[in-house]
């Protein structure tokens, strides 16, 4: 009654209504390109370098090979527009894989690359485990040196480091003058092991331990020291305490670590080539002879993705492990 005449009761009288005052009206935020761009660095970097090139490689191991230039078919025709669009797509199929699944050659090639990858991560993380503790156990003055000197062969380019393991482990080389002198080998009978899968072990761990330290040492070097006086308070032996409390506290580390050493190693190429030779067989290899030695692109590129979707799915299982994790803690 009161809203239509502008009057409200108050203590028995009449008195003016207040007025109404109206909503401000809300103003639209300017744009902050600065944060866009900031956001859209990293997905317009993946797109442009991971997507749009893998996008290429699937089409090219749908393709079938051809002796011209790109030595590939089928190519698209724009002059005949949608119809030489629907040509193209007409042409592609998945005869490359199939062929894959056939030739014992490939299958061999990733059985082995598999096998060196897995023995070669247990082997670093053997390695790395004890070096990255004992680094997180050092005086804290201490653990940057330390730090510096796991990577301080980066100083140093990848190529020239596997080229001096040749040097080291040839049959006149390094280890076997020095053994020689020491009298543990004969001068006519050096050690073999230049060109045998023994160097290639060598190699990859010594190529990778960083990759391995560092996780390590970055999830031991958080571990409040608490916990394993805790643990000895409570009767708990040294080996014991470790396995209860210090392994499972560095095991995002492990995860991490290895994670960062297998994928690379599933399609290394350089070390097994210079110091597993000719005989050694692994897909990294397998890929640059298809591409540069028979040209057949589009066999190497079908090779290429399913050594892609072998290496996402450990990523995807860590991943949907981690999301459970988090459900769990909530």
């Amino acid at each position: 009654m009161g809203g239509s005449c502008g009057l409200e009761l108050c203590a028995g009288r009449w008195r003016p209504a207040d007025p109404v005052t109206p909503m401000p009206t809300p103003r639209r935020r300017p744009v902050d390109w600065g944060r866009f761009a900031l956001i859209a660095a990293p997905y317009f970097w993946l797109v442009f370098f991971f997507f749009i090139p893998f996008l290429m490689v699937v089409k090219l191991s749908l393709s079938d090979m051809a002796l011209a230039m790109p030595p590939y078919a089928p190519q698209i025709d724009w002059s005949r527009g949608w119809s030489g669009l629907g040509a193209f797509l007409a042409g592609l199929d998945g005869e490359n894989f199939g062929r894959l699944t056939k030739d014992e050659l490939y299958l061999a090639a990733y059985a082995n690359s598999l096998k060196v990858a897995v023995v070669s991560t247990l082997l670093l993380l053997l390695v790395g485990y004890p070096i990255a503790y004992g680094m997180a156990r050092a005086p804290k003055d201490l653990r940057s040196t330390l730090v510096m000197f796991v990577i301080l062969p980066f100083w140093t380019s990848f190529l020239i480091r596997v080229y001096a393991w040749i040097g080291i482990l040839r049959p006149e080389g390094f280890l076997n003058g020095f053994l020689i002198s020491l009298g543990l080998v004969s001068p006519d009978d050096p050690l073999r092991i230049l060109s045998t899968q023994t160097a290639v072990y060598i190699g990859i761990v010594y190529s990778y331990l960083p990759f391995m330290v560092l996780p390590l040492y970055a999830s031991l070097e958080k571990m409040d020291d608490t916990l394993l006086e805790a643990a000895n308070d409570l009767g708990a032996p040294s080996w014991k305490a470790f396995w209860l409390v210090t392994l499972p506290i560095s095991l995002p580390g492990v995860i991490a670590g290895s994670l960062l050493c297998f994928i690379p190693i599933m399609g290394e190429f350089v070390i097994p080539d210079l110091l597993g030779g000719a005989d050694t067989l692994m897909i990294g290899r397998v890929i640059w002879v298809e591409f540069f030695s028979n040209r057949d692109w589009p066999t190497a590129s079908a090779v290429a993705v399913i050594l892609l979707i072998t290496l996402i799915m450990p990523i995807v299982l860590y991943q949907q492990a981690q999301a459970r994790e988090l459900e769990a803690g909530r």
